[in-house]
């Protein structure tokens, strides 16, 4: 636990409302919601966390897994001596919160998922992370890293949003290689979970954008009407990045949500 859990892979907040814990998604980092989660601070205890072999969690587990990363969010809260919380997951950091879900629901009061999805990857899907594997052995990370953030974004946005684009892609490029593999893996071969979806008693948001190539929105509809409360939030023009697309309204609908729970 002490290689995992360390000051630099945390950022918390402090203060005594609900407890907001942010996961971010492939190849980003706790930085993705620094400026984001300023306006949440005010009213609830906002915590950030670097997911195995992103940021400065240099934590190397012998084969990645959202069910690993679901235990690292656990000890984290542990350590933080937290019991009750709403964890909030962009794309990979909404697979880790349903291994969560599954795995510790009576720590969970809500979940959002961010562009993400309980359902596993189609068989397309899983071809293309072998592709991806196969590009970063041959290749290398930074070559990948060139042609990976700007598709994430809807056309649209790409122009206006060249400097964050330049950002994530610096934040990409700092993950070691044997980590984006592993992490791939991982994701290639997680579980469908959609069953989580109705069991759990807490309640759901999803948030999706219409242009999402990654997270599709036929995949949203598949799921959003499981759980027994769930609301969602459809975003026009948006692809896979609605904390730097539709800030304003993604926030808005996240504080909605709180408030709510």
């Amino acid at each position: 636990m002490e290689d995992r859990i360390n000051a630099s892979t945390i950022i918390d907040s402090g203060g005594n409302g609900k407890v907001l814990v942010f996961l971010h998604g492939f190849l980003e980092s706790k930085e993705l919601w620094l400026e984001y989660t300023k306006p949440l601070q005010q009213d609830y205890r906002v915590i950030l966390l670097d997911l195995p072999g992103h940021g400065n969690n240099t934590y190397q587990p012998e084969k990645y897994s959202m069910d690993n990363n679901a235990a690292f969010v656990r000890e984290a809260l542990q350590s933080l001596n937290i019991n009750q919380c709403i964890l909030i997951g962009h794309s990979m950091g909404g697979y880790t919160a349903m291994a969560f879900a599954e795995k510790y629901p009576e720590l969970l009061s809500g979940v959002v998922m961010f562009h993400s999805s309980a359902l596993p990857d189609t068989d397309e899907k899983k071809e293309n992370r072998d592709k991806t594997i196969d590009f970063i052995q041959k290749h290398g990370a930074e070559k990948f890293m060139e042609t990976f953030v700007a598709p994430l974004f809807y056309e649209g946005n790409r122009q206006s949003k060249q400097a964050t684009i330049q950002q994530l892609t610096q934040t990409g490029k700092k993950v070691a290689p044997e980590a984006i593999i592993g992490t791939v893996k991982a994701m290639r071969d997680r579980p469908d979970r959609t069953k989580i979806l109705s069991e759990v008693n807490f309640p759901f948001l999803f948030i999706a954008g219409k242009q999402d190539a990654a997270v599709t929105l036929e995949q949203t509809l598949q799921q959003c009407h499981l759980p027994k409360t769930s609301y969602t939030l459809f975003l026009d023009q948006t692809g896979h990045m609605g904390m730097f697309e539709r800030p304003h309204e993604t926030l808005t609908a996240i504080k909605g949500f709180v408030a709510a729970v």
